[in-house]
């Protein structure tokens, strides 16, 4: 449950970066925080231009840049993904810049090879971000006056305040990781109707537990994974987004996502890959693509080579269905 508070404060401070010359394109549906708060909103607060698709089409996002006056895109990873095959499949030298002056992404883990990619294409630095929708949706951001190279999501928004919790329930040491905790004007009222499901993500405090694990280098915040999707392979941890990441850098990788699957007392990484369009890679190149730079409790057990990964209409990959198809292969094999 947001409140108007809530909405309007994320709003106001994504606003802040935004002029009545902008033109915005939304390709983020606006039932959706990000899209109803972060753009539509905010862009509306500046008084600048929101043009609003009714589905994401990389080509027609392309048509706007060279030819609708587009001066800021906020999307998920996918989003920019999506821009490069098309640039292979349509045969264009280099993606138009038009009157781009600003790109902003969130809502998944942001690869730094994928990152320079984007940033060399359109000579423009591709600025993370992070939130998520029960905090309306900001938390974090990379500000325009200081770009980052890395895969940190930049500084917590001003009035929010945070906190990394270790499993004994303590404070960890600076550095460290831990589960992510904040507390600010942005954090939701609780969940429809369940009290207990509140309860057990707010306490007396006013302290959300956002379920991600992360780690501050000074007030610079960087995503370290999901509690949830966090894999304990042979004792020790693998964060998802780091077989991710590697994957990603293969040439022919679209994008990746990779999951954790249970058998008899371990846990084992599983990956499922898409790639460009006629490739030819095999999940053995795939393998041996990872054994060149993972140390072998990352490297994955399996990998699923796909025509598309399940995604939610923002884009975010719908993990639950892939561990479900893992689980399915698994036994399947039995």
């Amino acid at each position: 449950m947001l409140t108007h508070r809530n909405v309007l404060f994320s709003a106001r401070v994504a606003s802040t970066q935004r002029s009545p010359t902008d033109k915005v394109y939304c390709v983020l549906p606006i039932s959706h925080i990000v899209g109803f708060s972060v753009i539509l909103i905010a862009s509306l607060m500046a008084g600048a231009t929101v043009q609003l698709v009714p589905c994401f089409d990389p080509a027609a996002l392309v048509a706007a840049i060279a030819n609708g006056g587009i001066t800021l895109i906020f999307g998920v990873p996918a989003t920019y993904q999506r821009l490069l095959e098309h640039k292979v499949i349509a045969g264009i030298d280099n993606l138009p810049r038009g009157k781009l002056r600003r790109l902003a992404v969130a809502g998944a883990p942001l690869d730094v090879t994928f990152k320079s990619k984007i940033e060399a294409e359109f000579e423009l630095p591709l600025r993370n971000a992070y939130g998520i929708t029960e905090c309306a949706p900001g938390i974090a951001a990379v500000q325009a006056e200081a770009p980052r190279s890395d895969d940190a999501v930049g500084s917590l928004i001003t009035g929010i305040d945070a906190r990394l919790v270790g499993p004994d329930g303590r404070t960890v040491e600076p550095g460290e990781v831990g589960e992510l905790h904040v507390r600010g004007p942005n954090v939701m009222r609780g969940y429809y109707r369940d009290p207990e499901r509140t309860a057990a993500v707010i306490d007396a405090d006013g302290w959300f537990n956002t379920g991600d694990l992360a780690r501050f280098d000074g007030d610079i915040l960087y995503i370290v994974g999901r509690t949830k999707e966090l894999i304990i392979r042979s004792g020790f941890n693998v964060y998802p987004a780091e077989v991710e990441a590697v994957l990603n850098e293969h040439l022919e990788v679209v994008q990746s996502a990779v999951i954790g699957r249970s058998v008899p007392g371990n846990e084992e990484v599983v990956a499922y890959v898409q790639l460009l369009p006629g490739s030819a890679v095999s999940p053995a190149d795939l393998m041996a693509h990872a054994a060149r730079l993972l140390t072998p409790y990352k490297r994955p057990s399996e990998i699923v080579i796909v025509d598309a990964l399940p995604a939610a209409s923002t884009g975010k990959i719908l993990k639950h269905r892939l561990a479900d198809a893992a689980r399915d292969r698994a036994i399947a094999r039995v």
